[in-house]
């Protein structure tokens, strides 16, 4: 796996341009421009087009020309999820509906004042996800990621949309995120974390992920193991236009081990990707091969 540098794609202008139509056109004809938009970085992001490609063709064993079908699809949909992270904190927020598969798990945690980590990927739109649990379940959700977006990008979305409505613990080379998220979860809050991706440091796993072997990050692991809490991998994904469906698996209880943990989550993982194939979203080079 070739590993992320940790920056989110989107230029200020882009979204300046779409939290307009948001607002003054409307949810379905931001789609309309972003199927345009998409299709031009399929075309032109070159390096992007090219890692979905070798994901399907290595990871799914699709052919090339399959391949190439799923990637436009990919392209298109990311845009989709970009225009609704924004939309989900407009006006236009009422548009969207969900239903969440086994809600009751984190239910549960919330209501016995059992902390636990969540786990997710890059597939689908964990921010819908992170707002929802904030909303339907706690108000006290962290949600740990490299702090790495442009910070004019991040102030024009907290201006005009409020910003999101979860607490960001960012990952430092000081490791003073590990002093947060023990604070956290010694008050029995929820800690949400990816684990899908690998920086250019770090301990990994080999493991094996649809197809093929891949390297994942074994810091979300190891932390989950460390602190002794419940596990539940946590996904959201669109389904039909402005529907989101979102899944909680059944805990993995407190004593796991990070290597069982792991293989567990690479399991969970890639059967939402062989159902959602068209909602992965990283755009890097995933294989070695």
């Amino acid at each position: 796996m070739k590993k992320w540098d940790g920056k989110t794609q989107g230029s200020l202008m882009g979204y300046k341009f779409f939290i307009f139509c948001i607002n003054f056109l409307g949810i379905s004809i931001s789609y309309l421009f972003c199927y345009f938009v998409s299709y031009y970085y399929y075309l032109f992001s070159l390096k992007h087009r090219e890692a979905l490609i070798q994901f399907y063709t290595v990871g799914l064993s699709k052919s090339k020309r399959e391949a190439k079908k799923l990637a436009i699809k990919n392209f298109y949909n990311f845009g989709q999820s970009l225009i609704d992270r924004i939309a989900m904190y407009t006006k236009r927020k009422n548009s969207y509906t969900h239903t969440f598969n086994n809600e009751k798990v984190l239910s549960d945690l919330n209501k016995n004042n059992r902390g636990a980590i969540l786990i997710s990927a890059h597939l689908g739109n964990w921010e819908i996800a992170g707002n929802l649990i904030h909303e339907r379940i706690t108000n006290t959700i962290n949600i740990v990621m490299l702090d790495a977006e442009v910070q004019k990008v991040k102030s024009f979305i907290e201006m005009k949309t409020g910003g999101a409505k979860y607490n960001l613990i960012p990952i430092k080379d000081d490791m003073s995120h590990l002093v947060l998220i023990h604070r956290a979860l010694k008050k029995n809050e929820f800690i949400a974390i990816h684990a899908d991706r690998c920086s250019e440091e770090g301990k990994t796993f080999e493991l094996d992920f649809l197809d093929n072997k891949t390297n994942f990050p074994a810091g979300p692991f190891i932390l989950a193991e460390k602190f002794n809490v419940p596990v539940v991998f946590v996904y959201a994904v669109k389904g039909a236009k402005t529907h989101y469906d979102l899944f909680a698996t059944d805990p993995l209880e407190k004593g796991t081990s990070a290597d069982l943990i792991a293989k567990s989550y690479v399991e969970s993982l890639g059967e939402m990707t062989r159902k959602y194939p068209t909602q992965w979203f990283n755009f890097y080079k995933y294989y070695a091969s």
